[in-house]
């Protein structure tokens, strides 16, 4: 069910419908995907062009590409991990679209897939949108090259699309107590010591938060180690 900016809340379930944000130049639609896994996909639309990028195409292939048009040009897999790029072949093969990751995961997402990354990303590169824009923020730690997307709406508050590195609760996922640490410490600089309170994340997994709601727990996750 297609729900405007007042009403939208990010809770989807895998099988149901989206949930659709119209911000004023910016439409944010979001699919959960594969009942095991419950992968979040975001389809991210200009409204004065048309034009639209997806992130994660990450399973159901066929309703991805539902929500996508001939206007889909790019394709942004937020890291690695196999469960975040399934559908990225057959929606690629279907639009032609530009594939985006960060520049320490691309060659894993192609070993996977067999899709080659058209743009490796770097912190602080510019993916368009139309006339939008997202800025990438390289957040190592879950992966070493995991990303995460801004979109820093100039009618708005910014928002923030936030992969497998932060979710309501804590920061993803790490193998080793450096990786967390690695983890801990991007998100902290990165996201929480520059993006205000009002700041909305979408995460790969589950529901949404905002930064507010989060940042007074930044030290419990330190000091828990998860």
């Amino acid at each position: 069910m297609a729900m405007s900016d007042q009403t939208y809340t990010g809770e989807v379930e895998p099988g149901g419908g989206s949930d659709v944000r119209e911000l004023e130049h910016l439409t944010i639609t979001k699919l959960a995907v594969d009942p095991q896994m419950s992968n979040n996909c975001y389809l991210l639309t200009c409204r004065a062009t048309g034009e639209s990028v997806l992130v994660d195409a990450a399973e159901s292939g066929d309703a991805l590409l539902g929500l996508c048009d001939s206007t889909l040009e790019g394709v942004i897999t937020t890291h690695q991990h196999w469960d975040h790029h399934r559908a990225l072949a057959q929606v690629v093969e279907a639009t032609g679209a530009t594939t985006y990751a960060g520049e320490p995961d691309a060659d894993a997402i192609t070993d996977q897939t067999g899709v080659a990354v058209d743009a490796r990303l770097h912190h602080g590169d510019r993916i368009p949108v139309g006339d939008q824009v997202l800025e990438v923020i390289a957040l190592a730690g879950h992966t070493p090259g995991s990303v995460a997307l801004l979109y820093d709406d100039p009618t708005g508050h910014p928002h923030l699309f936030t992969g497998d590195s932060l979710f309501p609760g804590g920061v993803g996922k790490t193998w080793s107590d450096e990786d967390f640490r690695t983890l801990v410490d991007e998100v902290s600089t990165k996201v929480f010591d520059r993006l205000p309170d009002e700041t909305w994340f979408y995460p790969g997994h589950g529901n949404d938060s905002t930064i507010g709601a989060e940042r007074p727990h930044l030290a419990e996750w330190r000091a828990r180690g998860w």
